[in-house]
């Protein structure tokens, strides 16, 4: 009877490790599933019977095959792609539109500065008037494709930013479910490897739009942070993150837990929401800050030169350019001005002075203060901040490439220890397949020993 029980146990054992390798297999297409394997020990015979070999076999566990520190890395190498990748489409944009010439306001200004000195060779001719104005009727379209370029990518991000707050709250909010599932029936005998699995896909979710700090727990749930250290899951309780407008145009992020609120650092919260922010704070809204005073000083100063001038009538010269930061139609426009109202002569009985014209083609070597860049003239600010974008945007295309690599490193590694091998689920497959016909056979020869004892009563 002892055979038959240890070989009871031991195709039982067999049994259970054969449904594993079959879950394993069946699942071997499933991502982020974790292979299972069955922990066997030997029964420990009753005390005080010395002709016992053992009591036969038990599944101690059904083992799933997880790494923490291999999860961690795949949740940070997600959480840097992400950040990079997020900004990725913004940068290829930008600079496309920024070195076109048929938007570059370098290419602009060089037009207009063409006419001017066009127009040097004979003050008096209508015609070469009339070529200065439409450049820079030109230019100031120019600016202002430019600008509505600028406000159609923030309203982008806005969006953007918004899509992933909502992204995070639900993931948020299903990795809270899933820890009190898991939670709950931690104590019992249920495998919680389908639970378990679940809940590290949601969190890798989660850490390509947000980086987090994950924290297992003793009760089987994790607890997730902010890199700057804001709960975000704790137990089965989620934060709740929004974001508001500000007078300045800019986003405010908030974390909502528990009866508390905090006030989220934009640089500091990594994933696709710190790539977002980065690019708007340290990218786009420069840019545009940039691109407006250049059009506020080229309005000044071509302004400012023109009234010191004189038209052909004599009087002083009338504006050319309308700066507004607010308007509707464009914060550069061009003012209401006939030809003969330029001011380039330098005397007003002279009309054909040609003086405050070689004035007004200087005007383009003046040094002018623009944000981000520093002192510079008005010829050379443009192409500074398309050659600091062209460099911004090479070295995130670079940290992308490198980032994609860590992730494929990390996919990998992670691969070696929890993804489903075929080849080596064959071999388990045959072995638990012989260790169950080995036990029913052990049972068939109890039998014929117990009908061979019953035979000789």
């Amino acid at each position: 009877m002892r055979m038959v029980h240890n070989a009871l146990s031991g195709t039982a054992a067999a049994q259970a490790a054969l449904n594993t390798v079959s879950q394993n297999i069946a699942n071997v297409m499933t991502p982020g599933y974790s292979r299972q394997g069955v922990v066997l020990a030997t029964l420990v015979p009753n005390a005080g019977d010395p002709h016992s070999a053992g009591a036969g076999v038990d599944v101690s566990a059904i083992r799933r095959f997880s790494d923490d520190y291999k999860n961690l890395q795949l949740w940070q190498a997600a959480a840097s792609r992400g950040e990079l990748s997020a900004a990725r489409p913004y940068y290829t944009q930008l600079e496309q539109v920024m070195g076109n010439s048929g938007s570059s306001l370098s290419v602009g200004l060089d037009k207009f500065y063409a006419a001017l000195n066009a127009v040097s060779a004979d003050v008096g001719s209508s015609p070469l008037r009339d070529q200065v104005i439409s450049e820079a009727g030109a230019l100031a379209q120019r600016v202002n494709h430019l600008n509505r370029v600028y406000a159609t990518q923030q309203a982008s991000v806005n969006e953007q930013r918004a899509a992933t707050l909502t992204q995070i709250n639900s993931l948020s909010g299903n990795i809270a479910a899933l820890n009190a599932k898991i939670a709950a029936v931690q104590s019992s005998e249920v495998n919680t490897s389908g639970l378990l699995d679940e809940r590290d896909r949601q969190i890798d979710q989660l850490a390509a739009l947000v980086d987090v700090r994950v924290m297992s727990q003793p009760d089987g749930t994790k607890s997730l942070t902010l890199r700057s250290g804001q709960p975000l899951v704790m137990g089965d309780t989620a934060a709740t993150l929004a974001s508001s407008t500000q007078p300045d145009g800019s986003q405010r992020v908030t974390l909502a837990f528990a009866q508390e609120t905090f006030v989220l650092a934009n640089d500091n919260v990594g994933g696709q929401l710190g790539g977002l922010n980065h690019y708007e704070r340290a990218v786009l809204r420069p840019m545009v800050a940039a691109v407006s005073t250049l059009a506020q000083e080229l309005a000044d100063r071509v302004n400012g030169q023109l009234a010191a001038g004189f038209d052909m009538a004599g009087n002083p010269g009338a504006p050319l350019f309308v700066f507004d930061a607010a308007s509707a139609e464009g914060m550069l426009q061009l003012a209401a001005i006939q030809s003969s109202q330029l001011g380039f002569s330098g005397d007003a009985t002279a009309t054909g002075d040609s003086q405050n014209l070689l004035a007004l083609i200087a005007v383009k070597d003046q040094q002018v203060v623009i944000p981000s860049l520093g002192s510079v003239t008005l010829s050379d600010a443009y192409s500074q901040l398309t050659g600091r974008l062209a460099i911004d945007s090479q070295q995130n295309k670079a940290a992308l490439s490198t980032a994609e690599v860590v992730r494929a490193e990390a996919e990998s590694s992670w691969k070696s220890t929890s993804s489903v091998n075929n080849d080596e689920e064959a071999v388990n497959l045959i072995e638990f397949q012989k260790m169950y016909q080995a036990n029913m056979k052990v049972i068939a020869v109890a039998n014929e020993l117990f009908d061979s004892t019953l035979a000789m009563l």
